[in-house]
């Protein structure tokens, strides 16, 4: 059976190391606060990721089948509208779109 020492330093460097893993996100966001660049990148990652995923997504389809490409496009256009349309709310949006091409898809 370990010793109750050893049992207790191991208990404290996992407390340690937590609670500096956790506090040291909220120490190093005084000073990010003012930072423009972050400002900015939390301004535009949420579209960019979209992007991103939407170009994965139009890739995979037209690799596999061209007949739903149109209608991926048409849906990733009403994702694009509704998203400026509705004040960025990404679950409308992303909702919309989804629903705009199953809909294409089950008519066509």
């Amino acid at each position: 059976m370990p010793e109750v020492g050893y049992i207790l330093m191991a208990v404290g460097v996992v407390f340690a190391v937590t609670f500096t893993l956790r506090a040291l996100p909220f120490a190093l966001l005084a000073p990010l606060r003012e930072s423009v660049f972050l400002r900015s990148l939390g301004w535009w990652m949420p579209a960019g990721v979209m992007v991103i995923l939407a170009g994965v997504t139009l890739q995979k389809s037209a690799g596999e089948s061209w007949e739903h490409l149109p209608h991926a496009l048409v849906a990733g256009a009403v994702t694009v509208g509704v998203h400026l349309g509705c004040g960025r709310n990404t679950l409308v949006s992303v909702g919309a779109g989804t629903a705009a091409f199953v809909g294409l898809v089950a008519t066509f």
